[in-house]
């Protein structure tokens, strides 16, 4: 067990510096200049002298050099500073940081709860339209674009029945069209894979024994399949968990929250690549992070893969 942890982590290492020299490599083939954009405003009244310094401390010499050092910042906890605002990149994220880690953790436990319920109810409904009619609501979810559902959300809840505010409000309340609007497509591949493994269990042949033994229909739904069912859902979770980011972006940029996903926005405007690579590092980070736990969850919840691990 100890040796499948250190292979998956030592994994997990060359993914983020993988996804970190990938980021690195495509910011720095961006067309335009990002210092010229920002200060060659003649309102700044700086000099081409000045201009030509700004740059060299953000280029920092050769490419190779620049690459080492940037990395050397990212392993030591330093991602630079904005080229847009000038302050660290550290200080950006940490204020965009907690807004979307509410965002994101609440969508995405309504999500899990979305999926679980649209699952459970079709696997255990006996009416053939009701299972057919639950089964096709995932992929109703999937093709629905995230800023075209907020906005709808928006239309519906805001103005015309007047439920939720857009504008002022508790905290909960600006919380709950745009936990609505990441939850929903997220939580229809979580669905779908977890409605497929559930009729995959319940064709296995260990089903009708125990229901000869006189279990109930719930109870082995519940006790027996649902457990068998969960493992390959847990790795689709982890990758959908990983989307939550890239999700934001949008959601943050329809309601007006200042998250990751606004700091995004901002960062792509201004081609403020120090912080567009904090971001991309930062998403990979949680991505990893998150099926680094599902990896090792598996032999815990499979004895199967314990005794093989």
């Amino acid at each position: 067990m100890t040796r499948y942890v250190l292979t998956r982590a030592g994994q997990a290492v060359l993914v983020l510096w993988a996804a970190f020299t990938a980021s690195y490599a495509l910011l720095q083939l961006l067309p335009g200049d990002s210092i010229l954009i920002k200060f060659q405003n003649p309102e700044l009244g700086l000099s081409p002298q000045q201009i030509a310094e700004i740059r060299a401390y953000y280029s920092g010499g050769s490419p190779v050099a620049e690459y080492f050092r940037t990395l050397s910042g990212f392993l030591s906890g330093g991602f630079g500073y904005s080229i847009d605002t000038g302050a660290p990149v550290v200080e950006r994220l940490g204020e965009a940081l907690p807004e979307t880690a509410r965002l994101a953790s609440a969508a995405f436990v309504l999500a899990v709860l979305l999926a679980v319920v649209i699952a459970f109810v079709a696997s255990y409904s006996r009416t053939s339209w009701l299972r057919g009619a639950l089964l096709s609501v995932p992929s109703l979810f999937i093709s629905v674009p995230a800023f075209w559902l907020g906005i709808l959300l928006i239309q519906v809840f805001s103005f015309r029945l007047r439920l939720v505010p857009v504008i002022g409000g508790s905290e909960l309340q600006q919380l709950v069209l745009p936990v609505l609007t990441l939850a929903v497509p997220i939580s229809a591949p979580i669905a779908q894979v977890l409605a497929r493994g559930i009729d995959q269990v319940y064709a296995q042949p260990f089903v009708p024994v125990i229901a000869a033994k006189g279990a109930t229909r719930w109870w082995i739904l519940w006790r027996h399949v649902a457990r068998n069912a969960v493992l390959p859902t847990l790795t689709v979770a982890g990758l959908t968990f990983g989307e939550l980011i890239a999700g934001s972006v949008v959601t943050e940029t329809v309601f007006g929250r200042n998250g990751v996903g606004r700091l995004t926005e901002q960062a792509v405007t201004a081609q403020d690549t120090p912080v567009m690579l904090a971001v991309v590092v930062l998403a990979a980070a949680v991505f990893v992070l998150v099926n680094l736990v599902v990896d090792v969850l598996f032999p815990v919840l499979d004895p199967r893969l314990k005794a093989a691990s």
